[in-house]
């Protein structure tokens, strides 16, 4: 050593230069006492010992380690290195066993190696060497250490031999104590496939804190004046194992043998995990070099799913046709769309054979249904696999038929996108758990130091699923250089250096004789450097040296490269340069590679993008500068280790040569990194803390994350939680946190509370704190839908207004933290401030922020606007790129919030940036017209509408735009096809505060497939007055078929008094200017008066069934009830004591029915003619089914028929008591052909007409009853109407003559029962994701009643099974079971007769986890066997149709409506139509929820945001119920079947039959709605039978 001083400093340096300090350091002691003692100079140092001390014994402390403790015995310098080990105390002993075995040197070499270290393989080789002496060496001092120690022990010796050893062991007992513990950690497991010629297997020589791994043995390190280079030598190749052996192609099966043509054998690295990866689905963790053969164990692996997914077909059948390929899809994750790229292409090539499709799934790429069912194999990128498996339908539905998922690059877990490499593995992770599918995860890294880690993270068994592949495994060694070069990063200083050291490495290569590719990092940079390259060696005198003049094809070549326009190609070329960028012409790129692999160019100047493309391999490659400029960050940038792997991996030509080399140069102040990060020696740690807030709200809105403790667990499937267990101060914890905690559950719910809160604080999320649960709001479901930041949200929700300029909007879309990356450069600032003068719209934060930047280079782009400057160019890319998707988040959020101004300008903001193309701009830009066409229409037509145009002539048009007739046929073609609509509209009033905006959009324009595709989706709104408020809003599409779409919109008036007028607004989501606008004035709007006619639930006594006084009915309904209800009680008297027409309005499961069924029996018990008979007049064949099963078996008790009136009967006088029951179409029917003579004698017997469920009152109904009305008006017929509850009965007790005391109207609220009603809004439009958003809340409606069943309503019967399986998945994901809503008491033995009876096989799966359907569709026989499993309870939950609710026959505790829109679809199959559910419907399906006995119903309805307001106030406060006479043709035909029997001959006898009717009372209090003017009932009817008579 130089000094003292000098070794001071060396021992106490920097950590991080602990790894490159000779390992050696006590030799140094040894040789500096060894001067010491030669030079004389310890005379004086030894004069104050005693003399009874050997002198020669304390030269050093050195000594201590040197004797092993003992004194003046003499031992080889061998066994001393041995007891110099710091742990040779423990392995000594061990050590002399392995050497005195008779296993030959080779065998225990291994293991020594393994003991000792691999730093110390001079010490081993040295030791067999001389093994026979050595070992008797150990044995002796092992007998004398063990007799000395049990000598001392005995005797206590003080002696200085005695004191030496104790010294001794204590030294090293401190030097083996593990730095945090009190105790030795037990030896890392040997895993069966890690293969690594280094000692540091497992992972485990790390340094104090955990972070830092050892350079490879051999390492380098020079310093030169002007750079410092470490060189890392090639690894040492991996000894074969006895079991290992290359598997030949021939021996694969046809199916893999047919997918590696050109290979006779599988490599090393392939033939070892092919057992696991094509004849086993374990997940796999496959480290391994660059270029090592990764993408092949891919192939294997998606092989096996192949292989798993092939039909038992007859031999003769080739196997591309025993693929079941719509049974699976692969996906493949690469990190960069040039690697998708890449590997698409790859695949794509191999598989073809087999009909596999592969294709590319990545940035702004979308596939259609279509496109996703024909491919198997969808190469995307982390990125948009997030955004894909955010969606619960479309793409998403990829991810249900995913059975082999492939990582690339897993490593990348360590850079700023690794997040998002947690979030997809963990929704998978969790998606394979609750849907109890079967997933394989495979993936694919380079080395990477704790592999372990991130095996555990995949969910990898490391016995059988770990592979791991040191460096060695390279197909070509390869020698790593990595120079720091010296002077302030980007000085020019720094940069000098660069070229210099650069040029020096070069030259050195090529008089080697090698090729040489130098990469930077900028198109420019290429021809630049090449130049630079080629003065140096003019001025060095060496530029023969790169001249390849006598390469035989040189002259061809040469030829070749002359037909190239690219002058700095050309002229590089004759001194042996050539370059290579994405910005060349293919032909001269080919032409480059093509000259480069024939050896006719030695430098090959070039950008990463040719490492990652063609496959093209030199000797030696050089990075050259580690600044990149990032786009998507809009800054200079660290080179990707990805990229330093990639363009390392073409270093060395396979086949050709036997090494390669690689170099990086890089600045001082980065060699570190660089070192670390290639080398792998920093274990690559979690980033997913950066994204932990995003990616919650995400898992929130996809229904997969509703509590904590969901999220808890969630956080468990990520990398953070692996890393956070095994380095916790990387974390923020304390080591002891792990002890106390294992799980670390306090942590994560720690992470868990601080992201929620972030999440309230931004509105995205609501969390009930006492709960524990999440749901999600509309800010949160569009920040995950258009992968929108927390940050950015936080800003909107400051800035945004109702009411905004298109400056505004830019102005805040440019605040978004998705832009912060984009930096303001001094040399922009020109262009910027030239850009401005152009662009339309204000900018206040002007060219110098980051802000006034983006916002310029958006204006920029809508105006076509194209920037010099390259890095602008890219940074106005990447502003476009986030700034549509952004823009249409902002839309979303204005439209829920229901901003008409805001929503209006943010959808022709959205367009403009989609389109380029601003508002003000000609519409017909938007299809591919010429030019000049463009320009004469903004010069000569601009004030004229698209519409004007497509009513002109192509002449006319041609002369106005002074072109000539065939471009007037372009742009009148064009005009007819751009997208416009006519708009009408009809006021109906349902109420005096209540108005119903029927509105029909007619198509007006020429639909072209080429142009227009298969849908064209539009928005249609009603504004208020000032256009500031949404009052109702509907998202529709037009398909080619649609001639026309009718919507309702229903809004509130206050007070009865209408403002002025509202608006209807259409807008294009696609088409810029595609808008129109109808006012609807409603200043002379005549609403119906307000009529309070509701009876109060009088708190009465219950009255007994005694009060019957019949005995028969007492006996029978005692069976269910002790006594009549409150609402029966109540309506008793007058009902069933009077014989006063009557009306009941009550809500549904009140008991009026039965109350009718009394009415009747007692009318007939008390008629006194034999012949008497009632009839029940019911809507709907299902109603009078139910109605029938009730009657019965009381009319078999009192022996008095109940009849069933079908279409063939023909009505008759009964020959004695009779109740009969008949639908309305039937006995309209009947009355329509019963002569007038005929109908006095048949109903003077008449005494009672029931008339069941007038809510249901179709033209059918009305026109029965009142040809009733006037056939009976002169007889004692009585009428009783039940309904369900009204908001106004008024007219409808007026038109059954009801007596005012016989009028119980009674609200929705006033049932016995109790039944909580619960609403829940969705904004998403009708669509599998609003269903996929609905199934958690609907599992958590059904939880909510424990032990209790529940009936789910879902819009169409295909929709059942979907859903079902949605309420399982939801089912598993709470309850970790696969039982779903099976009751826990029941046994599967249970099932089995049931099972057995099944008919439709599908039901069974279903049936076993305690779901049921019931539709018309299912057979007889199952629909009666769902119905006894469920009254069973073996069913817990059953699904049903919308439209089966009629026929429905069992109640439940809980009722969800799984939303209130259906598609209807027309009667040939073209038109398909969304309609909202009848409010009858809703009624009927909440009554479902009542139940007469036990505790209270839950009804949850599940409905669009927009039309909550309506049904909430229809369900509280009761039904509209107008006439529809008017809106279908049957009261024309029946008017015409009465002229034609002569049963109306004047105009005054159609007035009289009229007058019978419902309409004529609501003509008169309700005319808007009917269209009609007010006036007298006569005037109105003779308006109408004029109207009828005029329509004849």
């Amino acid at each position: 050593m130089p000094g003292f001083a000098a070794h001071l400093n060396f021992l106490t340096g920097s950590r991080d230069d602990a790894s490159d300090r000779d390992p050696n350091v006590l030799e140094d002691w040894t040789r500096a006492a060894s001067d010491f003692k030669a030079s004389g100079s310890s005379k004086d140092v030894h004069d104050d010992i005693p003399p009874d001390v050997d002198e020669t014994e304390w030269d050093s402390v050195v000594d201590i380690y040197q004797n092993g403790g003992t004194f003046g015995e003499h031992k080889s310098p061998l066994l001393s290195r041995l007891l110099d080990h710091p742990s040779a105390s423990s392995l000594l002993e061990p050590l002399n066993i392995l050497l005195s075995s008779e296993r030959p040197n080779d065998a225990v070499s291994e293991e020594l190696i393994e003991m000792l270290g691999f730093e110390a393989i001079e010490l081993v080789m040295d030791v067999l060497s001389d093994r026979r002496t050595i070992s008797q060496e150990t044995s002796a001092y092992l007998s004398r250490s063990s007799s000395q120690q049990t000598g001392a022990a005995a005797h206590g010796s003080l002696d200085s031999e005695a004191a030496r050893r104790r010294m001794e062991e204590t030294l090293r007992a401190n030097a083996a104590r593990p730095l945090f513990s009190g105790t030795a950690e037990d030896m890392p497991e040997v895993l069966p496939h890690v293969y690594t010629s280094a000692s540091m297997t497992q992972g485990n020589v790390l340094s104090t804190f955990g972070t830092k791994y050892m350079l490879p043995l051999g390492t380098t390190r020079v310093y030169q004046e002007d750079y410092e280079e470490v060189t890392i030598p090639p690894a040492t190749a991996v000894a074969p194992r006895a079991t290992e052996r290359l598997i030949s192609v021939s021996e694969l099966d046809p199916l893999a043998k047919g997918s590696f043509p050109g290979y006779t054998s599988l490599n090393r690295i392939q033939s070892i995990v092919y057992p696991t990866a094509y004849r086993s689905n374990e997940n796999m963790l496959v480290c391994a070099p660059t270029g090592a053969g990764k993408t092949d164990v891919a192939m294997l692996s998606i092989l096996r799913v192949l292989d798993q997914h092939r039909s038992t077909s007859d031999s003769g059948v080739p196997i591309a046709g025993t693929i079941k390929r719509d049974d699976f899809k692969v996906i493949y994750v690469a990190p960069m769309k040039a690697l998708a790229s890449e590997i698409v292409r790859k695949l794509g090539k191999r598989l073809h054979w087999l009909s596999i499709r592969v294709a590319e799934l990545t940035g702004d790429m979308q596939m259609t249904k279509s496109e996703i069912a024909e491919t198997q194999i969808i190469v995307t990128t982390p990125e948009k696999w997030d955004v894909v498996t955010r969606k619960p339908t479309g793409e998403g539905e990829l991810a249900s038929k995913v059975k082999l998922l492939i990582i690339d690059e897993v490593h990348l877990l360590n850079d700023e996108r690794g997040a998002v490499i947690e979030t997809i593995v963990a929704r998978t992770l969790r998606q394979v758990e609750s849907s109890q599918s079967v997933i394989r995860i495979v993936g694919l890294s380079a080395t990477l130091p704790n592999y372990i880690d991130v095996s555990e993270f995949l969910s990898v068994n490391r016995h059988t699923g770990l592979f791991y592949f040191d460096s060695s495994f390279r197909p070509v060694p390869l020698e790593q250089h990595f120079i720091g070069v010296k002077g302030k990063p980007g000085s020019p200083q720094s940069r000098k250096n660069l070229d210099k050291v650069t040029y020096e490495k070069v030259a050195e290569l090529v008089q080697e004789g090698h090729q040489v590719m130098v990469f930077v990092h900028a198109r420019k940079e290429t021809v630049k450097t090449a130049m630079a390259l080629k003065e140096a060696a003019m001025t060095e005198g060496l530029l023969d040296e790169f001249s390849c003049e006598e390469h035989p094809s040189f002259q061809l070549f040469r030829r070749d490269i002359s037909t190239s326009r690219n002058k700095e190609m050309k002229e590089l070329f004759d001194n042996g340069f050539g370059i290579h960028h994405a910005g060349m012409l293919r032909s001269d790129r080919n032409m480059m590679e093509r000259m480069f692999e024939a050896r006719a160019i030695k430098v090959l100047c070039c950008t990463a993008t040719l490492a990652w493309g063609v496959n093209l391999p030199a000797h030696a490659v050089i990075i050259k500068g580690t600044q990149v400029y990032d786009s998507a960050k809009g800054a200079f940038t660290d080179l990707s280790v990805l990229d330093v792997l990639q363009v390392f991996g073409r270093a060395g030509r396979p086949g050709l040569e036997t090494s390669g080399v690689g170099y990086i140069c890089t600045t001082d102040d980065k060699l570190t990194h660089y070192l670390d990060a290639v080398t792998s020696q920093n274990p690559i740690e979690s980033r997913f803390i950066a994204g932990l807030i995003d990616a919650l709200n995400a898992e929130i809105s996809l229904g997969t994350v509703a509590t904590v403790h969901d999220a808890v667990q969630w956080i468990g499937y990520t990398y953070l939680y692996v890393r956070m267990r095994k380095n916790p101060f990387q974390y923020g914890m304390a080591r002891e946190a792990v002890a106390e905690d294992p799980h670390l559950g306090a942590k994560r719910s720690q992470l868990v509370l601080e992201a929620a809160k972030r999440l309230v604080e931004a509105r995205m999320i609501a969390f009930d704190r006492d709960a524990g649960t999440f749901t999600i709001t509309d800010l949160g479901r569009i920040a995950a839908k258009f992968y929108i930041r927390c940050t950015s949200i936080e800003i909107f929700n400051k800035e945004f207004r109702p009411k905004m300029t298109e400056a505004d909007v830019l102005g805040m879309l440019s605040m978004s933290t998705e832009f912060d990356q984009i930096q303001v450069r001094e040399n922009e600032v020109k262009e910027l401030e030239q850009m401005m003068e152009t662009i339309p719209c204000t900018v206040k934060d002007g060219t110098h922020t980051n802000k006034g930047k983006v916002n310029i280079l958006l204006q920029g782009y809508i105006s076509n606007y194209r920037p010099e400057d390259f890095a602008l160019v890219s940074d106005q890319a990447y502003a476009a790129q986030n700034g549509g998707r952004i823009a249409r988040a902002l839309l979303e959020i204005a439209i829920t919030r229901k901003w008409a101004n805001a929503s209006a300008v943010l959808m022709g903001m959205s367009k403009a940036i989609e389109k380029r193309l601003w508002p003000f701009d000609q519409p017909l830009k938007q299809f591919q017209l010429k030019a000049d066409i463009y320009y004469n229409l903004e010069r000569f037509a601009d004030d004229y509408t698209v519409g004007e145009l497509a009513a002109m002539s192509a002449q006319e048009l041609g002369e106005l735009v002074r072109l000539n007739e065939r471009h007037g046929t372009a742009i009148r073609d064009a005009a007819k096809q751009f997208p416009t609509v006519r708009i009408t509209y009809d006021l109906r009033p349902l109420g005096s505060d209540v108005l119903k905006i029927a509105v029909k959009v007619t198509r007006m324009f020429n639909w072209s497939s080429k142009i227009h595709g298969s849908v064209e989706p539009f928005w249609l709104w009603i504004e208020d007055n000032d256009s500031t408020t949404i009052l109702q809003l509907s998202h529709l599409v037009f398909r080619q078929s649609t001639t026309s779409l009718d919507v309702d919109f229903v809004i509130s008036i206050p007070n009865g008094l209408p403002p002025p007028s509202v608006t209807i607004r259409f807008v294009s989501d696609q088409w810029m200017g595609a808008e129109d606008e109808v006012q609807i004035p409603l200043d002379t709007l005549v609403m119906p008066t307000s009529a309070d006619s509701h009876t109060t639930r009088l708190d009465i006594p219950y009255l007994p069934l005694s009060t019957l006084k019949d005995p028969l009915l007492q006996d029978v309904y005692g069976r269910q009830a002790n006594s009549f209800n409150a609402v029966q009680s109540q309506i008793f008297w007058s009902l069933v004591r009077t014989r006063l027409h009557s009306l009941v309005c009550a809500p549904a499961g009140c008991g009026k029915s039965l109350m009718g069924q009394i009415v009747c029996w007692q009318t007939l018990e008390d008629a006194p003619s034999s012949d008497a008979w009632c009839l029940i007049i019911v809507p709907r064949r299902s109603i009078s089914t139910e109605l029938l099963a009730e009657l019965r078996p009381v009319a078999k008790l009192k022996a008095i028929p109940v009849d069933l009136l079908t279409t063939d009967a023909k009505l008759t006088q009964p020959s004695r008591k009779t109740i009969r029951v008949v639908t309305a179409a039937n006995l309209l029917h009947m009355l329509s052909n019963l002569k007038h003579a005929e109908s006095h004698r048949i109903f003077s017997q008449l005494r009672l007409v029931l008339c069941e469920n007038l809510e249901l009152l179709d033209p059918a109904y009305e026109l029965c009853i009142s040809t009733l009305l006037h056939a009976t008006h002169s007889l004692p017929a009585r009428y009783v109407g039940l309904s369900t509850s009204l908001n106004d009965p008024t007219d409808l007790a007026a038109w059954l003559d009801v007596d005012p005391m016989a009028l119980h109207s009674f609200r929705p609220r006033d049932r016995d029962q109790a039944l909580s009603v619960s609403m829940h809004t969705f904004t998403i439009p009708q669509s599998a994701a609003l269903f996929k958003a609905m199934a958690k809340p609907a599992h958590s409606a059904i939880r909510g009643s424990p032990g209790e069943q529940a009936i789910v309503f879902v819009p169409s019967r295909g929709q059942c099974r979907s859903i079902a399986l949605d309420l399982i998945t939801q089912c598993a994901l709470e309850m970790e079971t696969a039982r779903g809503y099976l009751p826990d008491h029941i046994l599967p033995e249970q099932l089995d007769p049931f099972l057995s009876r099944i008919q439709d096989i599908n039901l069974v799966d279903f049936v076993t986890r305690g779901l049921g359907f019931f539709y018309d569709s299912l057979t007889k026989s199952d629909r009666v066997l769902i119905l006894e499993m469920y009254a069973e309870g073996i069913i817990n939950v059953l699904l049903v149709p919308h439209d089966s609710c009629w026929t429905l026959p069992v109640r439940a505790a809980t009722v969800v409506v799984m939303s209130t829109q259906y598609v209807h679809i027309s009667r040939n199959g073209e038109e398909r139509q969304l309609r909202d559910y009848d409010l009858e419907e809703l009624v009927k399906m909440q009554g479902r929820a009542v139940r007469h006995h036990g505790a209270g119903g839950h009804f949850h309805l599940f409905c669009q945001a927009e039309v909550k307001d309506t049904f909430s106030r229809f369900l509280h406060d009761g039904l509209p119920l107008e006439s529809k006479l008017l809106e279908t043709g049957e009261l024309r035909g029946w008017y015409d079947s009465q002229k034609s029997q002569g049963k109306i001959r004047t105009t005054q006898d159609a007035v009289d039959a009229l007058s019978y009717t419902f309409l004529a009372r609501r003509l008169q209090s309700n005319p808007v709605y009917y269209d009609a003017t007010s006036g007298s009932r006569s005037e109105v009817l003779s308006r109408l039978v004029d109207q009828l008579n005029g329509d004849a």
